[in-house]
């Protein structure tokens, strides 16, 4: 169950950077949209975090370091691509949600960090 847990998890990530991976073009502009220096570059490393994090995350290989890496990086995308405080009326109210919901995921790959840093601390 753990596993599929893990996977569910990271499902979304491995999405996107396959997504990505797959139309590269379309996330070279993603990039470009939200005003990142060296789309193409920035694009690359998206898909490669993305899919080199869900596979530390799910294989157990330095799996806090995955988890802490895709919660900073739900972060730091989440107030570039969620910025309901700028938004009004349905517009702010859907946004506010994903925001929150990202906000949540943050946490919970933050827990999954803690937890596996912590059995790997107690041996």
């Amino acid at each position: 169950m753990r596993m599929l847990f893990l996977l569910m998890l990271c499902a979304a990530y491995i999405q996107g950077g396959l997504q990505k991976l797959f139309d590269y073009g379309g996330a070279v502009a993603e990039m470009q949209h939200f005003g990142l220096p060296l789309p193409a570059v920035a694009a690359a490393a998206v898909i490669v975090l993305e899919l080199a994090a869900s596979a530390m995350i799910i294989a157990g290989w330095k799996r806090w370091l995955g988890a802490a890496a895709l919660a900073l990086f739900t972060l730091a995308a989440n107030f570039m691509a969620n910025r309901f405080w700028d938004l009004a009326g349905h517009e702010r109210m859907m946004s506010a949600n994903g925001f929150f919901e990202h906000i949540g995921l943050v946490g919970a790959l933050l827990l999954v960090a803690w937890l596996d840093w912590k059995e790997k601390a107690n041996g």
